[in-house]
């Protein structure tokens, strides 16, 4: 038996293979393809390049024409370029979609087959229409003739827009690179001191649901039965001249009833709850007495009589007003002549502790005497008969001094108020500030052979003005005006800043306040403006047309017209920094005393010191800022409260003068502060005015 032959390397295929082997290679093409439709449908990138292979070619081939709705493709020359596409579910089924020609062009760009690739639209042709569009305005119509594809047109106003915006911040943007880093820490500290002084509290909240704004004409009904009254009142005359006398019995209770009714009432939820009644009874009262008695020209004759006659009270009215604010602002308070009065007793009847008042107000006197006249320290001038204003203004200034033992106050007063002012000043020390307190009647070089305005005060003619015919009490007399009588231009006092030099002739600088005004702020710098050689530093008043000369002085005189500019602009006595050296060089009190020679008739300007200071001061003096001075406080309720926080010197200048009940209520704290409500004097005399 022959042993058994080795195998052979190569085995033969076993018997399936050789059958089938179209079969295997069918498995593994369907493997494959399975595993690449995946690798497609689930990485995004490997997707989109198949997309864009599937639809690059369908603009190279014909258009369908029964493709409804596809007109505006067909003239582009876009083909039909339908295409199906598969894909996967989250489940794994494999679905198919249809997409056409007309949802492609919702989402695509197409190409015009007939232009040549370099001709079409660039990139930037959408911009370049934006600028042609912002330059002439042109239409939708120009932007999508200038390449732009119609399925990009936009609103030539949003466009606009848009242009504008990024300008503003490619302009913007320059601005910033090109900003220094000083501007920049000066931009940074605005800003914060802008959030810092933001208010953000709600002064008055506003709701549409509030009872208050239900109804917009809340005084309807009242101003109904005001009208009925005024005509009621006219039918009634007509009727008693008619002799109608059960119509014009009507009238008059009608008339007194609705007068009941209104009482006091502003609105119409003032009024009485019959009210709505009585304009319905009056109403119909009316309606009979127009129905028998109305007659155009008899009803508009009566109207007129009723007008004149309304404004004739009112003008009377008027000048009570006028006559009674003046009487108000010249009458000396009660608490304020009991504070008078207490200093004059204590000052005549000296006894235990007033007597050591006298005794260390004697010393200081001899210590401070070499200061009243040292030019190296800053001096104040106040004229004045108000013990507590004089008190208020000493006490502010010092109270904002940086160095308040340099500071030196000279007052003048007159012989009534003299005792009372030195006694106040003796115990109420303002240390370590000087205060020297003068007597008027002491200076010997005033008289009336010297001073015009002395001269003229003691004349018949003015005597007359204020005591006799034109008496201000009597308001029979409507061509003058009564702020002119007020007694305080009859007072020396007030012409005394013409005598600067006369009563300080060694001191070269001197700060004159009046003693209506409040101090807030050092006032130290203003001897180091340079006045740039005039006479008088103050702040300007004029506001257009307001305040200028012709507001003050008589320009129909020749002697006026001549020598002055009416629009000049006026400024404020009040705070002024006169330079004694430039005075007398310039010699301005004989100036003052030659314009006060030729007015003794009161032809060129009205009484008062403002006017002859505008004239005697004319083209010498120097603006300052106005935030040294802020006047109005004493007549004019507007003025902008930033200003007077911010303003060194704020003055009462008007007839409201803050220690009056007549003051404006919202400006009386600035002066009210400084008052020395510690002082036994004012505990005594304020306390039993509460």
């Amino acid at each position: 038996m022959a042993p058994p032959s080795a195998p052979s390397s190569s085995a033969a295929p076993p018997p399936w293979r050789r059958r089938h082997p179209v079969l295997l290679s069918l498995l593994l093409l369907v493997l494959l393809f399975f595993l690449s439709f995946q690798v497609v449908v689930h990485v995004p990138s490997l997707r989109s390049a198949v997309s864009r292979r599937l639809f690059s070619d369908h603009r190279h081939r014909p258009a369908r024409e029964s493709c409804p709705g596809c007109g505006d493709l067909q003239e582009q020359g876009v083909e039909d370029s339908n295409r199906t596409v598969a894909y996967t579910d989250q489940d794994g089924r494999i679905k198919l979609f249809r997409v056409t020609a007309r949802e492609l062009a919702a989402s695509s760009i197409w190409e015009n087959p007939l232009l040549p690739r370099d001709s079409l639209p660039a990139a930037g042709a959408k911009e370049a229409a934006e600028e042609r569009l912002l330059a002439d305005g042109s239409d939708v119509a120009n932007l999508s003739s200038s390449g732009v594809p119609a399925t990009q047109r936009t609103d030539p106003i949003k466009l606009k827009r848009e242009v504008f915006r990024r300008r503003r911040k490619e302009q913007r943007i320059q601005e910033l690179l090109h900003v220094d880093k000083e501007a920049e820490l000066q931009m940074r500290s605005m800003a914060t001191n802008s959030s810092r002084n933001f208010d953000n509290k709600v002064k008055a909240s506003y709701n549409i649901w509030r009872q208050e704004f239900h109804h917009t004409n809340t005084d309807s009904t009242l101003k109904l039965m005001k009208d009925q009254i005024i005509m009621a009142k006219v039918y009634a005359t007509i009727a008693r001249s008619q002799d109608e006398p059960d119509l014009y019995g009507s009238l008059m209770k009608c008339i007194k009833e609705s007068k009941e009714a209104i009482g006091d009432a502003h609105m119409d939820s003032e009024l009485d709850s019959s009210a709505l009644e009585r304009a319905k009874a009056m109403g119909h009262v009316l309606s009979s007495a127009r129905d028998v008695l109305y007659n155009s020209d008899e009803v508009s004759r009566r109207l007129r009589v009723m007008l004149q006659s309304a404004e004739l009270s009112i003008d009377t009215v008027k000048k009570q007003n006028t006559f009674l604010v003046q009487h108000a602002a010249k009458t000396v308070p009660m608490p304020l002549h009991c504070l008078h009065m207490q200093l004059i007793t204590d000052y005549y009847f000296r006894d235990g502790v007033i007597k050591e008042y006298f005794h260390d107000a004697a010393l200081k006197d001899e210590e401070d005497k070499a200061k009243l006249e040292d030019r190296s320290l800053y001096h104040y001038a106040i004229f004045s008969d108000n013990v507590l204003a004089a008190s208020v203004v000493v006490r502010s200034t010092v109270t904002h001094a940086k160095e308040p033992d340099k500071h030196v106050f000279h007052i003048v007063t007159d012989k009534l108020n003299f005792a009372a002012m030195k006694m106040w000043f003796i115990s109420h020390s303002s240390r370590p500030a000087t205060v020297h307190v003068e007597n008027i009647d002491n200076f010997k070089w005033l008289n009336s052979s010297y001073c015009s305005v002395m001269r003229q005060l003691e004349s018949a003619r003015l005597k007359e003005y204020y005591f006799k015919a034109h008496d201000p009490s009597s308001l029979s007399d409507g061509n003058e005006n009564l702020k002119y009588r007020n007694p305080k231009y009859l007072s020396m006092l007030n012409h005394l800043r013409f005598y600067m030099p006369e009563i300080h002739p060694k001191l070269d600088k001197i700060l004159f306040l009046d003693d209506d005004v409040v101090v807030q702020k050092d006032l130290t710098p203003l001897w180091d403006v340079d006045l740039k050689g005039m006479v008088n530093g103050a702040v300007e008043t004029c506001k257009e047309s307001f305040h200028r000369f012709d507001t003050y002085l008589n320009f129909s005189h020749p002697k006026i017209s001549e020598n002055f500019d009416p629009r000049a602009c006026g400024w404020a006595f009040g705070m002024n920094m006169f330079d004694l050296k430039e005075w007398k060089k310039r010699n301005i009190t004989g100036i003052y005393h030659y314009w006060q020679d030729l007015n003794e008739d009161r032809k060129l300007w009205k009484l008062g010191t403002l006017p002859p200071g505008l004239i005697t001061f004319y083209n010498l003096t120097y603006p300052l800022d106005r935030t040294w001075h802020v006047l109005g406080l004493g007549y004019d309720p507007a003025v902008d409260i930033a200003e007077i926080e911010n303003a060194a010197v704020v003055h009462y200048n008007g007839n409201y003068k803050p220690w009056l009940d007549l003051a404006i209520s919202k400006y009386k704290a600035y002066w009210s502060k400084y008052v020395d409500v510690g002082s036994p004097h004012i505990r005594h005399c304020y306390d039993g005015k509460q």
